[in-house]
């Protein structure tokens, strides 16, 4: 029997690269399997059936602004409902002190109003020895919208109004991204506070607040935008909304 051919290294690695080769594409084909089963005829790669956060809230934004118009016809209708059928004199006070303390009454007199922006494109720091900003340097936050509603509340605000929306004690400021969500509607900078109360403990309380001591900095070093101005003669509006609690915030 002639001598049997010893197995050289070069033969033993071409096996163990058939091997693996195998072996790869088995593992491939059963992901491909996997893919299509979860798949069952979509495109896993594609979001087009998914709205990003941003256009939720959007589109919500649209259908509260409608439903809140609704609203708004009803309770005009009801009231005028109310006072053509008249009553006790003592009865339609005690609804008008009820009406005005839940805020559903426009509010007119002395008052301030409150302008926050972001800081202009492609800002830089404006003050020697600060560092360079950063994204959130140059945008306003919750914190700041909401510090300036609280010091209002502090400094005997009767009445607060942000963009055009009355708060009421379940109102609460949010943001999501760069845009501020209120009362199931969505707003852009720059962002308007008012309220109606004696202008000069209003001022003071608003530039004694820490938070918006802090924000200040960032005006000066970065460029936000701030502005504070009196008015002899401030109208806030009726709020309009429902008075379900969904989140607490609001006057303290």
């Amino acid at each position: 029997m002639p001598p049997q051919p010893s197995r050289t290294p070069a033969t033993g690695t071409r096996i163990v690269g058939r091997a693996l080769t195998c072996a790869v594409f088995a593992l491939a084909g059963l992901l491909f399997y996997v893919s299509a089963q979860t798949a069952r005829g979509t495109d896993l790669r594609t979001d087009n059936s998914l709205l990003s956060l941003s256009d939720v809230i959007r589109q919500r934004s649209s259908q509260n602004q409608q439903a809140q118009a609704q609203l708004a016809d009803l309770q005009a209708r009801s009231q005028e409902l109310t006072e053509q059928q008249g009553g006790n004199p003592a009865d339609t006070a005690r609804q008008d002190a009820l009406r005005d303390a839940a805020a559903l009454e426009p509010l007119q007199g002395p008052g301030l109003t409150v302008t926050l922006n972001d800081a202009p494109p492609n800002a830089t720091a404006r003050i020697p020895g600060v560092p360079e900003p950063g994204v959130n340097d140059l945008v306003i936050h919750q914190q700041d919208i909401q510090a300036v509603v609280n010091a209002l509340w502090r400094g005997g605000a009767e009445g607060v109004q942000v963009m055009d929306q009355r708060l009421i004690s379940t109102s609460a400021v949010r943001c999501v991204g760069n845009t501020l969500l209120l009362q199931g509607r969505v707003y852009s900078p720059p962002y308007v506070v008012k309220a109606v109360g004696r202008t000069d403990a209003l001022r003071s309380a608003v530039e004694a607040d820490p938070t918006i001591r802090n924000y200040l900095q960032y005006v000066q070093a970065y460029g936000l935008g701030w502005k504070v101005q009196e008015s002899g003669d401030l109208t806030v509006p009726g709020y309009s909304g429902t008075a379900d609690l969904r989140s607490a915030g609001g006057q303290p």
